[in-house]
């Protein structure tokens, strides 16, 4: 959260990236675009992650997914 762009109210939504990303998921599908599937703040995630030495997953809604 500190090395994050997520607002303190959003630490469970921090929980269930934290989780998808050190369980290797592919996918991480949500409605949350407030901070989740947030283009601005998956970049910041992104960088965490390599820094740690993960692959963030895709953090996408299930119709971006299905590519509607």
């Amino acid at each position: 959260m500190e090395k994050s762009n997520l607002p303190p109210k959003a630490s469970d939504d921090a929980i269930h990236i934290a989780v998808a990303t050190v369980n290797r998921l592919d996918y991480l599908l949500t409605w949350n675009c407030k901070h989740i599937a947030n283009a601005q703040i998956q970049r910041k995630l992104l960088n965490i992650a390599e820094e740690l030495g993960y692959k963030l997953p895709i953090l996408c809604t299930p119709y971006e997914l299905m590519g509607e």
